[in-house]
Formats: C-alpha cells, structure tokens, sequence
C-alpha cells in the first residue's frame, strides 16, 4: 500500500463498528491516507460508539451513516469489511480486499445495562485499534533480504522421543541427527508462521531456540546485514562465517522481543576448501 491510497470500511448499518475503524483510522494516518466508511443499510451514529470514541479524543458527533452505493470505486484502493455474523456488503471496483471480522457491538437486548453495552463497545474500538496498528506498521516496510527457506528450532527434553513425534507428525524421518540435534527436511511444505501478541503474559524464549531464512549465498548475507543496518534492525551478531558444526556464512538478528533470527548460506565447495585449521569464526565485509 502506498500513502496515497484511500480505505473503505464497510458493514452494514455503518453505525458502529466502520464508524468507529474510519475515526480511529483519520487520528492514526492523518493526511497519509484518505479514509471513508459506507455501509449496505446506513442508519445513524450509534450513540455507544461515540461515547466510546470519545473515550480516545475522536469525535464522532459529526459523523452521517452513508450508504455504499455512494462511493466511487475509483476513489478506494482498499476495501475493508468488519462483518461477522452478518452478510457483508457487496463493493465493486478492483480495490484490494481485507476482512476483519469484528462482533456487532450493538445489540437490543434489554437485560444488557448502560456499562455492558459500553464495554461491548470498548471491546470492538480496541480491536479494531489493534489490526489499525498492524496496517500502519505494513504501510513502508524496507527492502529486506530474500530468503529461500524458513528455519525454526525448538529444544526439547528427550531427543528420541522428539525425534519420533516429529517423525510422525511431518510424515518423514530426519534427513540427518547427531547426539545433539535431528534436522527434518520437507521442501515441499509450505510454511504457515504465526506471531501471537503476548496480551500482557510473560514471554519466555525456552522452548523457542531460533529463528533462521536461509539466503543465496555470502553476498546475500552481507547485503542482508547492510539492509537490517538501514532498516534500524537490532544486529545480535554482524555477519561471519562459521566453521563448527554446519558450516555456513551468518548472521544474527534480533525480533522486536529479543528472540533471536539467523540469517545463512550454506558454503561452496569451493569456500569449503578455504576452511581454517583452528576453525575459528572468519567475519565477512
């Protein structure tokens, strides 16, 4: 997405939970993006979701429920709906789609009381903040290196036993082990990796080992270093290439909560040949 795109946030009422996205949305992009709401059967402004807008200094007291067909597609590039149980609304064009499925926060039940309905209302502002957030942090990601495989590494209490769980769950023994470590090697799996927020819950890296994309070749780890410099990524370990064990050229980077990512290439065989008698670590430059 480039700043000068524009977002849609659709639902059906455009009375609560797309009101609320397009006012978090002014306050967090500013003039970067144009930002509108519609939505399939507009009504009005839910008074809940000004108050708990008002809550965060974003008014919504201005605000008129709009129907979709009002919109132009060619003034959107991206189209968010927040439907969950309902059918959301039909938007044509060719703007990107996202789907952010976000309970109706309004509700006729008359049991409910004042600060029950608020909170229902507290509840959607703050995850609609929180995938907002996300969107923001996406707009201008730099340039990065360009890895070629995914490695993550668990440790474990009992290396056989994990070695034949693992075995079974990814339908293939290890290609190789020592008394140390198994590697499991399935090309033909496509990596699905989730990063989960912590919700306030002590992170704890004794499972987690690391991290790792595997790139080209030397230059490729090089260029990835001078790229994590550019990008103010926190470098744990500047690039070298290691003898011990896996020889390979690396480098160590570091997450956003300190869990450590390898960035490597396996050797040549003719960088293999360079290999030095005390195997001591040879930095790259």
């Amino acid at each position: 997405m480039t700043t000068h795109q524009s977002i849609l946030f659709l639902c059906v009422a455009n009375s609560a939970r797309s009101q609320m996205a397009e006012g978090l949305a002014r306050k967090l992009f500013g003039d970067r993006i144009t930002v509108q709401s519609a939505g399939s059967e507009p009504s009005q402004v839910n008074p809940y979701a000004i108050e708990a807008m008002g809550e965060v200094g974003v008014d919504l007291t201005s605000h008129r429920s709009k129907s979709v067909e009002t919109i132009d597609p060619a003034t959107v590039g991206t189209v968010i709906t927040l439907c969950a149980e309902e059918v959301c609304p039909v938007f044509l064009g060719s703007a990107r789609r996202l789907h952010w499925p976000i309970p109706d926060p309004a509700s006729k039940d008359p049991s409910l009381s004042r600060e029950e309905m608020l909170g229902r209302f507290r509840a959607a502002r703050e995850q609609i903040q929180g995938r907002l957030e996300v969107l923001d942090a996406l707009l201008d990601v730099p340039e990065g290196p360009r890895p070629e495989e995914f490695h993550a590494s668990v440790r474990v209490k009992h290396l056989a036993r994990s070695a034949r769980f693992y075995s079974w769950l990814l339908g293939a023994p290890p290609k190789e082990w020592t008394h140390r470590y198994a590697t499991f090697v399935r090309p033909e799996l496509h990596t699905n990796f989730v990063v989960v927020v912590a919700d306030g819950k002590e992170l704890h890296h004794d499972t987690l080992y690391h991290l790792g994309i595997g790139v080209a070749d030397k230059r490729a780890v090089i260029r990835a270093y001078e790229l994590a410099t550019t990008a103010g990524v926190t470098v744990h370990k500047p690039p070298r290439t290691t003898w011990r064990g896996t020889p390979l050229h690396e480098l160590w980077l570091e997450d956003p909560d300190g869990n450590l990512v390898e960035v490597y290439a396996r050797l040549t065989d003719e960088e293999l040949a360079g290999k030095p008698q005390d195997l001591e670590p040879t930095a790259l430059g």
